[in-house]
């Protein structure tokens, strides 16, 4: 058996009538699951969890792509989170018995499809990219929809797929495959931009935080509040435990509180025990300790 994971991000988390059409989609595939699948307002994005055997969720991932460009207009889209296209970026990675190499060539041949049969200029990214200022899905980004349009027209930027001009409403897409990443929020409670982004830059490896963190203030205007919006693309290097704690830290420094904190999406098992284990101090616990884990393992020997 082979099993891949998708956590397509759509440029809607308004109007979820639009979102479910796009989900809708993956209804079609019947060896495909949508596990989760969320909406944020402010970031004005959804985001979806689906896993299934390559040829159907690439098939399923086109269809979204394609309804997504048929329902989001990027010219009257606006939101917290950078983004650059209607379905703005495809992720895939390697689940039972596939590898990261097959997620690579299963992503060309998505890039290549989309691009072709829908005119979206598609962008290889992580370990698919061609080009090392590729693999950073941020330097991609850069500009986002709107400054893309000058942005294409750079020799160094021209797309790995599809036509070397920005679709005038779903912009562009990058696709790509990589390792799990773990979409982690923490909130504060102020509502002070300039504190979320100090923190932000303290813990993101680009500005001399963590190595495999990815990070940026956010508004939270519904809430009056702002957030530090992150991505954890190694939670084995860049625990969550470690990072929560430096915000915290840092959060203390402006005598600004923590509130609370969300995951977008899914988490693997070994990154929820891995935090439990540290904040209670347990030593040598394992996923071997979940008991629904040892249920599933003894059940599968019995088949």
């Amino acid at each position: 058996m082979k099993l891949i994971e998708s956590v397509p991000n759509f440029s809607e988390g308004r109007r979820e009538e639009i979102v479910r059409q796009i989900i809708e989609e993956a209804s079609k595939y019947p060896r495909v699951k949508v596990l989760d699948w969320s909406m944020d307002k402010d970031h004005n994005r959804s985001v979806v969890t689906l896993v299934g055997e390559p040829e159907q969720v690439l098939n399923a991932l086109f269809d979204m792509t394609k309804k997504a460009a048929e329902l989001i207009d990027l010219r009257y889209h606006k939101g917290e989170h950078p983004r650059m296209g209607a379905t703005d970026v495809i992720p895939l990675v390697p689940l039972i018995g596939t590898t990261m190499q097959e997620c690579v060539e299963w992503s060309k041949q998505l890039g290549k499809r989309i691009g072709e049969e829908l005119g979206i200029p598609v962008y290889l990214y992580e370990r698919s990219a061609t080009r090392p200022e590729r693999e950073n899905l941020s330097e991609i980004r850069k500009g986002e929809f709107e400054g893309f349009f000058e942005k294409i027209k750079d020799p160094k930027w021209k797309p790995d797929f599809g036509p070397v001009r920005v679709h005038e409403t779903a912009g562009v897409t990058a696709v790509g495959a990589r390792e799990f990443l773990i979409a982690f929020n923490v909130n504060l409670g102020t509502n002070n931009i300039e504190i979320a982004d100090k923190i932000a830059k303290a813990v993101r490896h680009i500005s001399g935080g963590y190595r495999y963190v990815k990070a940026m203030g956010v508004e939270l205007k519904e809430k009056g509040i702002v957030q530090v919006s992150m991505n954890l693309t190694n939670y084995k290097k860049s625990p969550i435990f470690r990072v929560f704690e430096t915000i915290k830290r840092e959060a203390a420094r402006y005598g600004v509180p923590v509130v609370g904190s969300e995951i977008i999406g899914m988490v693997p098992l070994q990154a929820i025990v891995d935090t439990f284990a540290w904040y209670l101090q347990i030593d040598d616990f394992g996923t071997n300790r979940v008991i629904e884990e040892r249920l599933l393992d003894e059940l599968t020997k019995e088949e």
